[in-house]
């Protein structure tokens, strides 16, 4: 089943839980981020370094 959850802070997509796993991330905030967003701020944390 998926069911939407929120939005992304950064792209503004629906972030849904599917079959009881959440495609993203909960922030410190409580706000959340979708995958892709938090994959591609992961990789731009790698090249910064």
């Amino acid at each position: 089943m998926k069911e939407p959850v929120g939005v992304c802070i950064d792209c503004g997509e629906i972030v849904y839980c599917e079959g009881g796993h959440l495609a993203g991330i909960i922030l410190e905030d409580h706000t959340l981020r979708c995958s892709d967003c938090h994959h591609a701020r992961k990789e731009l944390n790698k090249e910064a370094q």
